[in-house]
């Protein structure tokens, strides 16, 4: 068992040095172009399920909880909010990053999950088409400056993402501190779920034994994307990290993937949850998640096996 610690270990520590660059670097462009994003989805109106899907698709750490605190405010459609839901993929980037013989599931991932974001998104924003046109309303008097002079929408500028980390760095003048100090932060928090996750991937095949295993995740049935998406919901950096490193090790399917990340909004949920004033609003935004998150996991999991 101390062999599979170590292996854990300095698997682990390998990653950890790109992983710090990529995150650096991703704090450069949520510096340079975070509120650039953040204004392109808040005045999206009818368009905002492809704005949603591509600023979704971008790994930075906040665009899932933006896009929650302007829905709530009614200033983004559902459409738009699932389409960045369906399209973030929170710590999954990064991770796959970090290991470079792993790069070439970058450009499919993505892909496949921005044709699922646009899709789902548009489809969602058609069906509730006369529920969003007050919201479509509120969206244009917003971009024209006649909004409601009674309305504070400067609180989705202040929406904290991971690590208590502002979702707005570039209202403020380049401050090193927060662009190196958070990455710091956040590699090293990263760090410890990747190195607990592996541990007990590696401990539970030195136990059980690969077969047994495999069986354990319910080998390709309509479970495991199941499974796998309501970790997913679990509104947690670690949930997407340990649907990543699941599947990297071989132990669930490209579709079960997909539905997991599909199913990741990260901190998204919790803002949900705590600005969200209609329940019913709430709880209809998770079962669309979950709903089609477990169906493109399981279309892509039938086909993968044809």
């Amino acid at each position: 068992m101390y062999e599979v610690f170590l292996d854990a270990l300095m698997d682990t520590v390998k990653m950890v040095p790109l992983l710090l660059v990529i995150y650096i670097g991703i704090e450069l462009v949520e510096y340079k172009f975070g509120n650039k994003i953040i204004a392109m989805v808040q005045k999206a109106g009818v368009a905002g399920p492809a704005v949603g899907a591509l600023a979704g698709s971008l790994p930075q750490c906040g665009i899932s909880v933006v896009a929650t605190a302007l829905y709530t405010q009614r200033l983004a459609t559902i459409g738009t909010l699932l389409a960045v839901y369906l399209s973030t993929s929170d710590e999954a980037i990064p991770i796959i990053l970090s290991q470079p013989d792993k790069a070439g599931l970058i450009l499919p991932l993505l892909l496949t999950k921005i044709f699922i974001a646009l899709v789902a998104g548009y489809a969602i924003d058609l069906f509730f088409r006369k529920a969003n046109e007050s919201t479509l309303a509120h969206i244009a008097a917003y971009a024209r400056g006649e909004d409601d002079e009674h309305h504070n929408h400067s609180i989705v500028m202040d929406k904290e993402a991971c690590c208590g980390h502002s979702t707005s760095a570039s209202a403020h003048k380049f401050n090193p501190k927060e662009i190196f100090l958070h990455p710091a932060i956040h590699t090293a928090k990263i760090f410890a779920f990747i190195f607990a996750i592996s541990f007990l991937i590696n401990a539970a095949v030195f136990l059980m034994g690969e077969e047994a295993f495999g069986k354990l995740f319910s080998g390709h049935t309509f479970f495991q994307p199941f499974m796998a998406a309501l970790v997913g919901l679990i509104p947690n950096c670690a949930a997407s990290v340990a649907i990543t490193e699941l599947y990297l090790k071989g132990a669930i399917t490209y579709g079960s993937l997909i539905a997991g990340l599909c199913a990741s909004a990260g901190l998204g949920i919790l803002v949900l949850f705590r600005e969200e004033k209609e329940k019913r609003e709430m709880l209809k935004v998770l079962g669309l998640l979950l709903g089609i998150s477990v169906l493109v996991g399981s279309v892509i999991q039938y086909f993968g096996k044809l």
